[in-house]
């Protein structure tokens, strides 16, 4: 492995091996604000060219739209990709949100759908992205078993699940990795959610490791573009954010003290979570659409902090101001 190039985790006991931090793909399609789509193809380019090989989409990013943009990537590197994609979260044709749907008939369509979307014969890692505690578990979970029988999924994974859920599901068919928030303002997985993936031997995938921006210190209050969703969460609005913003004073001082950016402190701590709970591998997915990002983003695996400095930092979500999202009801916090 040379210098430039991250190391690799394996999701899961029998998963595929991946660059120990993956790419989150859904801000190249929406959410964020305008998208330079030739930045962002430069992006994944950059990406695999340091080492990351996990690449994580869903069908409702842009409605398809983020699935359809990766399969020119996809095609030209298949060998050397895992790609991530989920399912659960319907929108209709006018963009609005419908609910979320776990049936076994509305998986079978979904796969089909993003299958083609992204030109692809089989999806290495298929996500149920929201539980809808309406369709029975093992009932969703067997029908995306089926899906691995018939050769259109390699793995299985949950997003957004509490340790009783991961562990129901593990038991109708193994769980490679499970997908939740989880930052140095986000902890909520921390109380079941992680230690049953300790305890299965599931790798943890945790999205939005930086707060979606918060964390990078670069996020100011009312500067939020035209497009960014992110104006209408709570932990980024009025006096929540002066709150949040005070909470960045001891990433700041970490980050001084490497030389780094509070990005990669950030990322550094939630990438020795899996030392810390004893997981089989923690691979975090930011988000960027700039290539000079995602090498900072990268150098944060070869970051490692003082046990001195994961203390200073463990009391900040206990702090934080504002919930993740305004409408908490489909996490797995509000089913604990």
């Amino acid at each position: 492995m040379s210098e430039d190039t991250i190391a690799r985790a394996r999701l899961g006991t029998d998963g595929p091996l991946v660059g120990v931090q993956g790419l989150g793909c859904m801000g190249m399609s929406e959410f964020y604000g305008h998208t330079d789509e030739s930045a962002a193809r430069e992006t994944l380019e950059a990406a695999l060219d340091a080492g990351v090989t996990l690449f994580d989409t869903a069908d409702m990013y842009g409605r398809g739209a983020n699935e359809e943009f990766l399969a020119p990537f996809l095609g030209a590197h298949r060998d050397r990709i895992t790609i991530a994609t989920k399912f659960a979260i319907a929108r209709g044709e006018d963009d609005q949100f419908r609910g979320v749907r776990n049936d076994p008939a509305y998986i079978r369509q979904a796969v089909e759908g993003s299958l083609r979307r992204l030109k692809t014969e089989v999806i290495d890692l298929y996500y149920m992205h929201r539980r809808d505690p309406a369709v029975p578990l093992a009932e969703s979970v067997g029908a995306m078993a089926e899906l691995v029988r018939r050769g259109l999924v390699r793995q299985l994974g949950l997003s957004e699940v509490t340790g009783a859920e991961l562990r129901e599901a593990h038991a109708v068919h193994p769980i490679a990795a499970l997908q939740s928030e989880w930052s140095l303002f986000s902890r909520d997985v921390e109380r079941s959610a992680v230690g049953a993936a300790a305890e299965l031997g599931v790798a943890f995938v945790p999205y939005s490791p930086l707060g979606r921006g918060f964390l990078t210190g670069s996020f100011r209050a009312g500067a939020v573009s035209d497009g960014d969703f992110r104006a209408d969460l709570p932990r980024f609005s009025g006096a929540n954010a002066e709150t949040n913003e005070a909470l960045l004073e001891p990433v700041r001082r970490i980050a001084k003290a490497h030389g780094a950016t509070l990005a990669q402190v950030a990322l550094a701590w939630v990438q020795q979570r899996a030392e810390v709970h004893g997981l089989v591998a923690v691979v975090p997915i930011p988000g960027t659409r700039k290539p000079e990002r995602l090498r900072e983003n990268v150098a944060a695996t070869r970051l490692t902090l003082s046990p001195a400095e994961l203390a200073l930092l463990e009391p900040i979500a206990g702090q934080v101001a504002g919930e993740r999202y305004p409408d908490m009801s489909s996490t797995s916090a509000a089913r604990e």
